[in-house]
């Protein structure tokens, strides 16, 4: 594996688009080096105003050792560029040797590839290190031409695969964007589906305007689980990124970490990451966040979220001891509750949780896409995924049969 290899100027490589030919593809292995205009020139790339795409996210991963070769990730990240080396589109990539943090629920490959005497490492990855939330991942400058210049990238992406012979191309929990799925079909592709539980904002006046569509027990449910951690004796609160100093990250942090530590995993972002990205997203991370008014209002538990003008995204949790009901109440209903009053349209808590169910999480899909070089496992694999697929619509069609609301909300749309 050869992890700074140079891609040839696009211009060279043969396409049948309409790209310019003055457009070229660079090879970007540390993000945090692109100079300030390159950063800025990311940021308005079209990405949803995804948080997770930020370049002071990104960066700050690599920079702070959560994104590095030492815990398998090799940044490959591609810039397509016009003759004046003007910034028109991107994508976050990276070179894997083994698939912890990137949620691709591969595993069972990687052992199949080594009975069939094959390598399943280096792989290719476009996504967001330990994060399984959707959105763009072919970005390209507002007014750039979307069609050639998605292919231009596709095309640079299969030629750095090829070139470090790997085993596979990922492109991990692709927005809900039919045109860019069907690009990645037409290339070789296999789409993967997957399920979420996601929130919706159908235009609440408050959290009690969101519980009048629950059928009362479950009403009942949820209003006592908030009523058990209102009388628990801890003061809950707010933080946006900007609002955190070093002093607070310091009792936020530990909560974050206690969680990896005590299943036996590694907590790949260190207090430095959340210092940077809190500082430099501000509002676009948000804390919510428990003290114990019997500790002097010690914080003893915390979710960290970030957020987009339009999304709040859940990704950690952590306590200290176990409180009733303070894991629905932090990373469920305190979320909706900023959703309503912020007028964000929809809450992602997550992978994972049939319990986020009853508490009026609905099931959507995700999708993401694969590409594997041996033409008998890529048939293999593209069996098990058609089968995976209709178990995990069944599964969803299951999941929605368990929603807490109403049957005449239901039939509204809730």
């Amino acid at each position: 594996m050869n992890p700074e290899l140079d891609l040839r100027d696009g211009a060279d490589t043969q396409s049948n688009d309409s790209a310019p030919r003055t457009w070229h593809t660079t090879l970007h292995p540390a993000l945090a080096a692109l100079g300030a205009a390159d950063a800025r020139a990311w940021d308005a790339l079209e990405r949803g105003g995804n948080p997770f795409l930020r370049h002071a996210f990104l960066a700050a991963a690599e920079r702070h050792g959560a994104a590095a070769p030492r815990l398998g990730w090799h940044p490959q990240h591609i810039a397509l560029r016009d003759a004046d080396g003007t910034l028109l589109g991107a994508q976050p990539l990276y070179l894997r040797t083994h698939s912890f943090g990137d949620f691709s629920r591969d595993w069972n490959w990687a052992e199949a590839f080594e009975r069939a005497g094959r390598r399943y490492y280096p792989k290719l990855v476009c996504g967001i290190p330990y994060t399984p939330a959707g959105g763009p991942r072919l970005l390209t400058r507002p007014g750039v031409a979307r069609g050639p210049a998605t292919r231009r990238l596709l095309d640079a992406t299969l030629e750095l695969a090829a070139a470090n012979a790997v085993s596979c191309v990922q492109y991990l929990f692709l927005d809900d964007d039919a045109d860019t799925r069907a690009a990645l079909a037409e290339n070789g592709f296999l789409l993967r589906r997957g399920c979420q539980f996601h929130w919706h904002n159908a235009g609440y006046r408050d959290f009690d305007d969101f519980l009048a569509g629950f059928s009362a027990d479950k009403r009942k449910k949820v209003r006592r689980e908030r009523r058990r951690v209102a009388e628990s004796g801890l003061t809950l609160e707010v933080r946006h990124g900007d609002e955190i100093d070093t002093a607070l990250w310091q009792e936020i942090y530990p909560h974050y970490r206690s969680t990896f530590t005590r299943f036996g995993n590694h907590p790949a972002f260190p207090e430095e990451f959340f210092r940077a990205v809190g500082a430099e997203l501000g509002r676009e991370l948000v804390v919510f966040l428990a003290r114990s008014e019997s500790c002097d209002s010690r914080v003893v538990a915390a979710a960290l979220c970030f957020r987009s003008a339009t999304t709040l995204y859940g990704r950690h949790w952590g306590a200290d001891a176990d409180y009733h009901s303070l894991h629905f109440e932090l990373c469920f209903y305190q979320g909706i509750d900023y959703c309503i009053r912020e007028g964000l349209q929809s809450f992602e808590p997550g992978a994972q949780g049939e319990h986020k169910v009853s508490r009026g999480f609905v099931p959507v899909p995700t999708w993401s896409a694969f590409r594997i070089a041996d033409p008998g496992l890529h048939a293999a694999i593209a069996d098990y995924l058609a089968d995976e697929a209709r178990a995990v619509a069944d599964y969803e069609a299951e999941m929605a049969r368990h929603l807490p609301f109403r049957h005449d909300v239901e039939a509204a749309g809730a």
